[in-house]
């Protein structure tokens, strides 16, 4: 057995500092909340206004843009009706304004700073640590601090979320930006690039197949916490998986995973498709 005297919690520190933040920068986390609210519920309003055939076709135009193939811009198309016909329209909606909130927030947390891990060696040595608890922390433990800093409901989900799905945008930033050709971003300085201008003229576009990964990775995991959300509060699918694991009822929570990997299917082809267009006209140019 370990000696007794040697035993040392962080149980108490852990909890005082939460206590701390919740006491002196509740204004903080309240103003937080109410953005973030009145965001993702302007996003779902959207979408569950559209005609369910408008948001079908928005989807199917997006495929096609990002494959030119006729076949997934099809495939798309029959699986999102197949979503409406299971009677999940509006709660994928819900999913969807939730995941999309999520992964837009991501992407403003996660590109800049990744550029500045692949800009900074110390600034990555430190992240990538952090970046590693962040992807094998379970992620039941994001929602206790989340719940006690915004309560229950869509804001501590979206924020569990981000801090589950972000890690990977930020890695493969870092890793896109640092794998562009020096000899390319010296030709630039040469003729009198200035750093910004090389960033966002030379090394942002030849990085972007590379980011474009890390955002279909962030959706995916993204996705994955869909059901923990509903645990706090998070309408949606994940709320019918629950629902179902619940009341035992195999046939509720097995139609809502179907409407998940559904919404995942799409997004992730969707956003694949992208990314390879994205590197053809890098190579080509």
């Amino acid at each position: 057995m370990f000696p007794d005297n040697l035993h040392y919690s962080i149980r108490g520190p852990v909890n005082d500092f939460i206590e701390m933040l919740v006491i002196n920068y509740g204004w903080v986390f309240k103003a937080i909340s109410h953005a973030l609210l009145q965001s993702v519920l302007l996003i779902e309003s959207a979408l569950r206004g559209l005609p369910w055939w408008c948001v079908i076709i928005i989807f199917m135009v997006g495929a096609w843009y990002s494959s030119r193939r006729i076949i997934l811009t099809a495939a798309v198309g029959m699986l999102l009706f197949l979503v409406g016909v299971l009677g999940l329209w509006d709660l994928t909606m819900q999913t969807l304004a939730l995941m999309l909130m999520a992964t837009i927030v991501s992407v403003l947390i996660g590109v800049p700073v990744g550029i500045l891990a692949a800009k900074n060696g110390f600034v990555r040595g430190t992240i990538l640590p952090i970046l590693d608890i962040m992807q094998t922390m379970p992620s039941f433990v994001y929602l206790i601090p989340a719940l006690m800093l915004f309560g229950l409901g869509k804001v501590p989900a979206i924020l569990a979320t981000i801090i589950y799905a972000v890690p990977p945008l930020i890695r493969l930033t870092d890793l896109g930006i640092r794998q562009v050709d020096k000899e390319v971003v010296e030709a630039a300085t040469a003729f009198g690039g200035s750093p910004i201008r090389i960033l966002f003229g030379v090394e942002l576009p030849l990085a972007t197949p590379t980011i474009m990964a890390g955002l279909n990775q962030t959706i995916m995991m993204a996705l994955s916490m869909v059901v923990v959300a509903s645990m706090i509060g998070a309408r949606g699918l994940g709320e019918q998986v629950l629902n179902g694991i619940q009341t035992l009822d195999v046939g509720k929570g097995l139609e809502a995973g179907i409407g998940i990997v559904i919404l995942a299917v799409l997004l992730d082809r969707i956003t694949q498709g992208f990314g390879k267009t994205r590197a053809g006209g890098a190579s080509n140019g």
